[in-house]
């Protein structure tokens, strides 16, 4: 029997949460595996090698880059899911300043604090095998990418953009028809376009999706009048630490044209 083993690291746990929420699916899926290691569902620990781990958090201090090279090695696959294991997540918004001056303000004695100066991803140190995006992941396509692995297929991730599940919901674009910003046209599918279904615009939670134009949809939120600094705090979220954003809205923080 396949042995699945779920890891976590700098997160909120919301990743976890969102396996332990498909219920039913999930007690169908600890019939076709071994469940080696789940803290957020077990304390049973079962050491490895694994055939499957799941890796939610960030790598953000020196004992952590140990911890995912030590997983990596002991995983035939290895899928890193959520925004805070693809992109850095919320907690990579320090990438972007002094760690020092951080700890300095926070810790009465911050020469205690042990920290890496950036939150990055598990790909930032080991190799990947496959990403679910998003804060949190959606469990549909958490599912479908189990079932997938466990048959030996390979995983169908979208690589569209979230624009292309509005069209293909008949979703009409909030933007065009309600003058709301929206990251979707940048934005990697996968959500299923939850926000737009609910009239409010795409903030960027699944991350870039491949090769996106965001300089050019800065530039049109900027003609429409959104404030240079409101598109760098819409570029800077769950998924501020990839590298598309992340150059964007240091461009527009510059006030570069």
């Amino acid at each position: 029997m396949p042995s699945l083993a779920v890891w976590k690291f700098a997160s909120c746990d919301g990743c976890q949460l969102t396996i332990l929420d498909c219920e039913d699916e999930l007690l169908t899926l600890a019939e076709q595996v071994q469940i080696a290691t789940f803290a957020e569902a077990s304390s049973a620990m079962v050491g490895g090698p694994y055939d499957l781990s799941l890796v939610e958090g960030s790598i953000t201090t020196p004992s952590d880059a140990e911890r995912i090279r030590e997983i990596r090695e002991q995983s035939t696959t290895l899928v890193a899911i959520g925004a805070c294991a693809t992109a850095g997540g919320i907690q990579a918004l320090r990438n972007f300043a002094d760690i020092g001056e951080f700890t300095s303000v926070v810790y009465a004695r911050p020469d205690y604090i042990h920290t890496l100066a950036t939150s990055t991803p598990p790909s930032a140190h080991v190799t990947v095998d496959y990403e679910l995006r998003g804060c949190p992941i959606d469990r549909r396509q958490l599912l479908d990418t189990l079932a997938a692995l466990l048959v030996g297929r390979k995983p169908r991730l979208p690589a569209a953009t979230v624009c292309t599940e509005c069209k293909r919901s008949g979703v009409a674009c909030v933007t065009v028809a309600e003058g709301i910003p929206c990251l979707g046209p940048v934005t990697h599918a996968g959500c299923g376009a939850l926000c737009p279904r609910h009239h409010r615009g795409c903030y960027g939670c699944f991350g870039p999706a491949e090769d996106p134009n965001v300089a050019g949809l800065a530039l049109k939120l900027v003609d429409d009048g959104m404030p240079r600094a409101d598109v760098v705090l819409a570029l800077r979220t769950f998924a501020a630490w990839a590298e598309p954003f992340r150059a964007e809205s240091r461009r527009d923080e510059e006030g570069e044209p």
